[in-house]
Formats: structure tokens, sequence, C-alpha cells
């Protein structure tokens, strides 16, 4: 108990630092910016704003009320992170909740680290962060994933090492984002699983998705039955196929067919004629897409 009392007080004496105009940090070479970049500092609760990348935007308020309640009896007991953006002016990197409850209790300040970022850091830090919590639901995850694509320019491959997951894994979190935004919605509210929506997506037709979406939800469908009758409809809309000879792929094929869809991490389509002959099509939806898939080839 020492140690930490002792340490909120030294937080109190950078926090009077931090207010003197003439020890302004702006940057990690600044005079002070060694006593004050990676320690906890008290700051004004008022001086922190919420993070505008923040990726998670589903705050469970009995959860948040039951954290308040905490914070009441215990005080911060994990300090939050901040980046700072002007004199006496602070983001929030991680730790919204965190400061969400403590101003659900009414408290002046609160226990902060201070990093030194700018807007593209700070997002990377905000959705690394965020992606690696328990409590995010899967069209959270792939949204975060989708943002450190696009907005940081990471690779798949980059991002791999990132968040130290499989690349096969942050795949199939983006291909969630291509099913109908309804079955997205009911994924966050949990009606229906990843697995679910795995299954579903290899349905390209999307009033189709919905139709299969709305069994799955009225017949309690487990992720296997949905599996086995997104294949029955598959099997079924081969049969329509002028090139093959019996609507169903031979079984040498149609056995390697999962395994090629976890591999490329996408819908293959394979047309086989009469004669045997047969062409394996594999789709990608953009340039860096295409260029993943040609790294595979390697």
């Amino acid at each position: 108990m020492a140690k930490a009392t002792k340490k909120q007080a030294l937080g109190r004496g950078l926090s009077a630092l931090l207010k003197d105009p003439e020890n302004d940090i702006q940057t990690a070479s600044d005079k002070n910016a060694d006593k004050v970049v990676g320690n906890i500092v008290e700051l004004d609760i008022e001086s922190i704003e919420v993070n505008p990348f923040q990726p998670r935007t589903n705050f469970n308020e009995d959860t948040l009320q039951e954290l308040a309640t905490s914070i009441k009896e215990l005080g911060v007991i994990q300090p939050i992170t901040v980046r700072k953006i002007e004199f006496n002016k602070y983001q929030l990197v991680s730790g919204e909740r965190r400061f969400r409850a403590s101003k659900l209790v009414g408290l002046a300040t609160v226990p902060a680290y201070i990093r030194i970022a700018n807007d593209q850091e700070s997002l990377e830090m905000a959705l690394v962060e965020n992606i690696q919590r328990q409590d995010l639901d899967p069209i959270e995850i792939a949204l975060s994933y989708q943002r450190l694509i696009d907005e940081i320019q990471l690779t798949q491959e980059q991002l791999s090492d990132r968040v130290g997951k499989k690349r096969s894994t942050i795949a199939n979190y983006l291909r969630l984002l291509k099913l109908d935004p309804i079955i997205q919605t009911g994924m966050r509210d949990g009606f229906v699983s990843m697995g679910h929506g795995r299954a579903l997506i290899n349905l390209e037709d999307k009033e189709t998705q919905l139709a299969i979406y709305e069994k799955i939800i009225s017949n309690a469908l487990s992720v296997r039955e949905t599996e086995k009758l997104v294949k029955s409809l598959q099997e079924k809309g081969s049969k329509s196929a002028p090139d093959t000879a019996t609507g169903k792929l031979p079984a040498y094929i149609d056995d390697k067919m999962d395994d090629l869809t976890e591999y490329f991490s996408s819908k293959v389509d394979v047309k086989v004629s009469r004669n045997g002959k047969g062409k394996l099509i594999i789709p990608f939806h953009s340039r860096e897409d295409f260029i993943r898939l040609t790294k595979l080839f390697k």
C-alpha cells in the first residue's frame, strides 16, 4: 500500500509539472519528457477527450456501472493510456471503460500513462489494444482488422505480425464483412455465431444468405446443420451448369474443396467437363488480395 501511495503522490507531482506552460511537452525529446512519458500521472479528467479512432462502439451499461462501483470503492487500479495533443489536453488511447466509469462516480482526476503519438500511431494502438480484448464480437474484430489495412496501409501478413494471429484467421474475419448487413447485425447481437457466418459467406447471393439466416434463427440450427444446408444448396445450383456431367464434383475434388477454401481464404470454384478436364477459379477482391494470392502460389 505504501508503494501505491508513493506512486500516486509522484503522479500528482508530475501533474503539476504538466500544467506549467514553460514545461509544455510536445515531443519525446522535449525538456522533462523523460520524467512524464511512460510514468503514471494524475490527470484532470476534464482535460481528456475520447478517442475518435476507438473501434469499440458498444459499452454495456450494466457492466459499466459495476466497474464504476468498484472504482468508487478501490479507485482506478489500472491506469488508462493517453496521448498528448496540446497543452493540458489529452486523448484516450486505451481504457475508455475505466474513463467512462471514473466520470460516472465523479472523479476529478484519473491515473494515466502518457504517450507521444501521431494520429496513425494512436489509431494503431487503439485498434490493436481492442483486438486483444476477449469480449469483442466478430464483426468488431473484422472492422478493426479492415481499418488497420485501409488506414495504416498494412498487408494481411504485416497485420498478422502486429496482432499475433495467423493470416488465415485474419482473412476469415475479413470475409465476414461480405455478409449482408442484416446478418452482420445479427452476429453482433449474438443471434448467430462466427461459425454460422463463415458458412453463409459461401453463398454469393445475398437473398439466399438471408433466407438461410432466417432458418437458422427460427429453427435454432447449429453451425454443422447450417454448413450441410449451404452445401446442399450449392450442389443443387451446380446441377444447372451445362459443362458438368452430373452436377456434382468428382469425389477427389469435392473432398478437397474445404481445404482449398481454407488455404486461399476465399470461395474457390471448380468446373469439370464431361471429358474430365476442368478449371479452378479463385476470385480476388482487391489489388492487395491479388498480391496475397500470388504469394501463396510461390
